[in-house]
């Protein structure tokens, strides 16, 4: 794979990111205002939410690959391991309003997931 190939790559990989971020984010603040559930509670439903989406778009567009149950659990311990250190990490600023405390868990988890998806789930 040359450099240019690398390059839309990680640009799609940011693109469908994004999308998925979004839908983490709304799903997160969504679930906090119509539920009023605890961030932990709303982060984690909005978590699923948005790793279907994202398990879809990554295998078929960025990666393409084909769908394995294999890839699909293995995503999926890179994706919730991120989700758990990006909302333990989160934890050690002490943000009480639930909506910045979520922007600040999507913000930590696209940074390190690239590179283990492009060189573990997906090789």
């Amino acid at each position: 794979m040359n450099i240019k190939s690398h390059i839309l790559q990680l640009a799609k990989y940011g693109f469908f990111g994004v999308i998925a971020t979004l839908v983490h984010l709304f799903s997160a603040w969504a679930i906090i205002y119509f539920f009023a559930a605890s961030v932990f509670v709303s982060n984690t439903l909005a978590f699923f939410t948005a790793f279907i989406f994202s398990y879809i778009f990554q295998t078929l567009y960025v990666f393409s690959t084909s769908f394995h149950f294999k890839k699909f659990i293995k995503f999926f311990l890179v994706q919730y391991g991120t989700f758990l250190f990006s909302y333990l990490l989160s934890d050690i600023f002490p943000i009480q309003n639930g909506y910045l405390h979520t922007l600040l868990i999507v913000a930590i988890m696209p940074l390190i997931t690239f590179v283990i998806h492009k060189f573990w789930t997906f090789k």
